[in-house]
């Protein structure tokens, strides 16, 4: 599959929404029906293989071993495509059993959209988006990771676009992005942090500084931390990061001011590299006793 048929595919999901759904909330179902489809074509290719490499031992095939994520039963994409009444329901469950079989990697990446809301999301229009989803083959065999991951920032930034001034809580320009990363020349084994990560551009962009610079980009693994305090885009988040394929990263949720989540022992930790966008033109920050007196209501 090339980069512009799947970019379209995915833009078209936002037509089956549009009217019921405000523009606003398109991500808050579109990025999570799109990986739940991800991870269902690759669970199904990751059995496929066991298969093989068993000679058709089923019980081989279902070992987690097999699996990057685990897919409880009753829980696949193919479960929730089935059913005719009550998608929003089976959809919702599917995902919600779906993070808890997968607590390290997956807890909480869906965010909280109310799939159950039929004035606003029928069983006539969540079929429709399944029926779309369902036509795009997103196995790794299929849809490379790093077309996937090109395609989701597309989408990222068509969904900013359209959200106008509010894009900025949630999408930096790619631009402004890579000139911060190459001011800050992260190197393979170095730690790197992202207290205000928005959609996870600047952990992906000091990925790919990394693998351009000739690092082993599996040196960072372990090595990347990121702090977000919106749901919806801390999920938004991950689910870039999977599909660009970083395997191992570490994501928390919380204002990063007042519930900082990283610490060595009683004090906050360390990194050899900081890099954030965060909300400078918030106002009404609440400081909390901050030593240099109450902050200004705006950004200058």
């Amino acid at each position: 599959m090339n980069l512009s048929t799947l970019e379209s595919h995915l833009w078209e999901s936002a037509n089956i929404l549009r009217g019921p759904v405000d523009a606003a909330d398109f991500k808050t179902y579109i990025f999570p029906a799109f990986f739940f489809k991800r991870i269902s074509d690759v669970y199904d290719e990751e059995v496929a293989a066991a298969l093989e490499e068993s000679e058709g031992d089923a019980d081989y095939a279902l070992f987690p071993e097999k699996h990057r994520f685990l897919i409880p039963e009753g829980c696949h994409w193919r479960d929730v495509r089935a059913k005719t009444t009550n998608v929003g329901a089976a959809l919702q469950r599917a995902l919600r059993e779906i993070e808890k079989a997968n607590p390290r990697t997956l807890y909480g990446i869906f965010g909280d959209a109310q799939w159950t809301n039929k004035e606003r999301l029928s069983d006539e229009l969540l079929r429709d988006l399944i029926e779309h989803f369902s036509r795009l083959p997103l196995s790794n065999a299929q849809a490379k990771s790093d077309v996937l991951g090109q395609a989701y920032e597309y989408l990222i930034k068509k969904f900013a676009d359209s959200a106008n001034k509010k894009a900025g809580e949630f999408y930096t320009p790619r631009s402004v992005v890579r000139l911060m990363i190459d001011m800050l020349d992260p190197r393979a084994g170095e730690t790197i942090y992202d207290p205000a990560c928005g959609t996870g551009g600047m952990l992906l962009e000091a990925v790919n500084h990394v693998r351009e610079s000739g690092g082993d980009i599996k040196a960072l693994w372990g090595k990347l931390y990121v702090q977000e305090k919106n749901l919806t885009t801390s999920g938004i988040a991950r689910i870039n990061l999977f599909l660009h394929g970083v395997e191992d990263f570490e994501i928390m949720r919380g204002d990063t001011l007042r519930q900082p989540a990283f610490f060595e022992g009683d004090r906050l930790a360390t990194f050899d590299c900081v890099i954030a966008n965060p909300p400078f033109s918030l106002e009404h920050w609440r400081w909390g006793g901050s030593a240099g007196g109450t902050p200004p209501c705006a950004s200058d």
